[in-house]
């Protein structure tokens, strides 16, 4: 299994810059990562400040308590004068195990969709309910290739004619694609993407904090003639990812939200009609 190279906008140029940025993002004092990353504060400001050279180690240890994403830490390590830690070669790949937990998961959930995604939400796998699934309602042989699930569901011309409280569920969307952005940062890809979501128009909420439901998950909700198949989402991640493509990857599994929407769901995966072929 491959996932599509990824690139992520390079500001900072010196180990200094890059501390002060994640710093920032973070919202940690100088004394508070000294604290996290086990090191005095004194030292911490004459790394930031090129007055001193941090180690490989303190590179590694400092990048660690900042919670800074795999593909970031290589620019971290080079700024600081060092290779890096992480085969970018290889990062478009996930291990043999990984790839195997992934596949069989795939199908143990049949007949329900699942899906696995890359940072951006480009499709890198699927079971075979997905497409058969998303094909009730488009034409997907005509979505561009890697398919991206965002796109699918906020473009006029996919899913979003067949969705109950398209609103609703763009807002939510929006709030997940900040709240699971690898590293918690919107990177510069990740805010384009939004920007191509918005530019599709409607109320997005786009200025939201969060979903507005105290539900403890936002159902999607598919129109079908006059019934609808209500659906949520469980997200699975790899824990204590060692690799970028183990970090980057994620799998997301569809669920009925209830007996009716499982009975519809079931019916309608039987019916003949299927838009994708």
């Amino acid at each position: 299994m491959k996932i599509l190279p990824q690139s992520t906008a390079v500001v900072p140029n010196s180990f200094g810059d890059f501390l002060r940025h994640w710093r920032s993002k973070r919202g940690k004092s100088q004394l508070d990562l000294a604290l996290d990353a086990g090191i005095s504060q004194k030292h911490v400001s004459f790394v930031e400040t090129g007055r001193s050279s941090p180690s490989r180690r303190m590179v590694i240890d400092l990048s660690e308590a900042l919670g800074v994403p795999l593909r970031d830490r290589n620019e971290i390590m080079l700024a600081a004068g060092f290779a890096p830690v992480h085969d970018e070669k290889a990062s478009g790949r996930l291990s043999p195990e990984v790839d195997r937990a992934l596949q069989r998961m795939l199908r143990q959930h049949e007949p329900f969709p699942a899906i696995v995604l890359d940072r951006y939400w480009n499709v890198i796998a699927t079971n075979d309910a997905a497409p058969k699934f998303f094909g009730k309602f488009v034409h997907l042989d005509s979505r561009p290739s890697p398919r991206n699930l965002l796109h699918l569901v906020f473009d006029p011309n996919g899913l979003r004619p067949f969705l109950e409280g398209f609103d609703e569920i763009a807002r939510s969307l929006l709030w997940r694609v900040r709240r699971e952005a690898v590293g918690g940062i919107l990177d510069e890809r990740s805010r384009q993407l939004v920007g191509e979501l918005l530019s599709y128009g409607g109320d997005t909420g786009a200025n939201s904090d969060g979903p507005n439901s105290d539900l403890p998950v936002i159902p999607v909700r598919f129109r079908v003639g006059d019934n609808a198949i209500s659906m949520f989402s469980l997200i699975t991640t790899v824990g204590t990812p060692q690799t970028i493509a183990a970090e980057e990857t994620r799998l997301e599994s569809m669920f009925p939200s209830d007996a009716a929407s499982e009975a519809a769901y079931l019916e309608l995966m039987s019916a003949e009609r299927d838009m994708s072929q």
